[in-house]
């Protein structure tokens, strides 16, 4: 089935957003919006999966992030809360556009943790998730791990990952209890010169900016947020992935998710995959987009 795309917005609280939609060449079956991960991202993301999914009837929306791609905003002033509006938002803009009625979302990485707050707090606006690498478990557990990891993979001895975590947990809890993250990042910059700063204080902790976005984001737990889900749910992970905790993730999910959907939802870790998925430089798992189609298929399409 041939895909057509054009350009359209998303009116938001930052005002209007530039989009994308692919549409199928005939009515669209279903529709979904898709939902970027952490840090800056325009409409032009997302390589080939838009035309993947309209050649099987399935319109989407993409759009760029407060800020980016020449839209207008700062998407480092946002709230998880702003960022669920924003992609409830699309939904509506995907539907007027369309004419589709069914609509889901799809999100990677942090995108999940938005999609799952989208579909919670509004039931009745979207049909259904999907959540690649979107972590089960709050931003700061989920950074923690995604930190500790690295430290150890650039081959720190324990005494070292030690003292770098220490860091890491002081300044999540600073941040918590609302000190002004101009003074978090002076504290952090007197760590300077330690064999492990380049890795703990990397973006996104390197400005006020992405401090003040991470300190926002901190309240956020998505285990509580899972169990007011009213649609049904695909949570896909990577056996490989060094900045989710997986097994965490699967654990929290298979104790939280609401029987509502039994037999519907699905939860799977895809072998030798890592973050996105990937099991190569821009090869995702081959397993990946099959289990997208079945998913869709059983709760897009009846």
């Amino acid at each position: 089935m041939p895909v057509q795309e054009r350009d359209t917005t998303v009116k938001t609280a930052d005002g209007d957003l530039n989009a994308i939609v692919t549409a199928p060449g005939g009515p669209p079956r279903a529709g979904l919006v898709l939902i970027d991960g952490s840090g800056p991202a325009t409409r032009h993301e997302w390589a080939g999966i838009p035309d993947w999914l309209g050649a099987r009837g399935i319109a989407t929306l993409r759009h760029d992030k407060p800020g980016c791609g020449g839209s207008p905003g700062d998407w480092r002033a946002q709230s998880f809360a702003d960022r669920s509006a924003e992609a409830l938002a699309a939904v509506d803009a995907l539907r007027a556009g369309t004419g589709v009625e069914r609509v889901g979302l799809i999100g990677y990485s942090q995108g999940g943790w938005v999609s799952l707050l989208a579909a919670a707090s509004q039931p009745q606006a979207v049909d259904f998730v999907i959540t690649v690498s979107g972590p089960a478990v709050g931003i700061a557990e989920q950074e923690r791990v995604s930190a500790e990891r690295s430290l150890r993979r650039a081959g720190h001895p324990p005494a070292v990952v030690d003292e770098a975590m220490r860091w890491v947990d002081e300044r999540a809890a600073r941040l918590a209890v609302g000190d002004p993250p101009a003074d978090v990042l002076a504290a952090q910059a007197a760590h300077a010169g330690r064999v492990w700063y380049d890795i703990v204080a990397a973006a996104p902790y390197d400005t006020v900016e992405t401090l003040a976005f991470f300190a926002r984001t901190l309240a956020f737990d998505p285990a509580a947020v899972i169990p007011h889900l009213r649609c049904p749910i695909l949570a896909l992970f990577g056996a490989a992935d060094e900045q989710v905790p997986v097994e965490r993730s699967v654990a929290v999910l298979a104790e939280r998710l609401p029987g509502l959907h039994r037999g519907r939802n699905a939860v799977a870790v895809l072998p030798g995959a890592g973050h996105m998925l990937f099991v190569a430089e821009g090869e995702h798992s081959p397993v990946f987009l099959p289990m997208l189609g079945a998913f869709l298929d059983l709760v897009a399409f009846s």
